[in-house]
């Protein structure tokens, strides 16, 4: 009698090429392979922050899922911002503008807002949906938000700051998914993965 072998997982697609998302994908089990997008993040617009990190992720998630590379594969795109005074705040630009930013979150609250996409790229299908965290902030000194803009950090990430980095210690407390915040919200996937009749657990390496 043949004995029966467990079929390979789907590939996976991380349209992304942030090492935060990266890393939480990969402790959630899955392998996925990382393809930048490239997309001009500059040529979008929308109404409100949270429509504006669902449209990125869809875009970057779209350009991704149509190359030949992406065939077959479930491809994963998501972006971040920070939701502050009604206002989307991507990376900062630069150090003064990052010193700028710390300053004006100290001691208040933001929402960090992450668009996730997820196109089966057998079937054609997407689906998407923009996972939401609030982010109560400390209030570091002068000198301590001199230090972290110095240590580069806060350039590379939506909000100029991230949990699982230098800033940590100037995060009090969050409400909600401490996953959506470091770049990807693992439940959410999850459930889209659902609506496209994919398990998570089918897709452990």
């Amino acid at each position: 009698m043949a004995r029966m072998t467990a079929a390979a997982p789907r590939s996976v697609v991380l349209a992304s090429a942030s090492p935060a998302r990266l890393n939480l994908l990969r402790q959630a089990g899955l392998a996925p392979h990382v393809i930048v997008s490239g997309f001009d993040e500059d040529t979008l617009s929308a109404d409100t922050p949270s429509e504006l990190a669902l449209a990125l992720a869809e875009a970057k998630a779209g350009v991704v899922a149509a190359l030949d590379e992406a065939a077959g594969a479930l491809v994963i795109g998501c972006d971040s911002v920070l939701e502050l005074d009604g206002e989307a705040l991507g990376k900062p630009a630069d150090a003064e503008e990052a010193t700028a930013r710390w300053k004006s979150m100290r001691g208040r609250a933001g929402v960090l807002r992450t668009g996730h996409c997820v196109v089966d790229t057998a079937s054609g299908r997407r689906v998407s949906a923009t996972a939401s965290t609030t982010v109560r902030f400390g209030e570091p000194t002068d000198a301590e938000v001199a230090a972290y803009v110095a240590s580069g950090e806060p350039l590379h990430v939506a909000g100029a700051f991230t949990l699982d980095g230098l800033s940590a210690p100037f995060i009090d407390g969050i409400d909600g998914d401490h996953g959506n915040v470091i770049g990807i919200s693992l439940p959410l996937l999850r459930s889209l993965l659902g609506e496209l009749g994919v398990s998570i657990t089918d897709l452990w390496a």
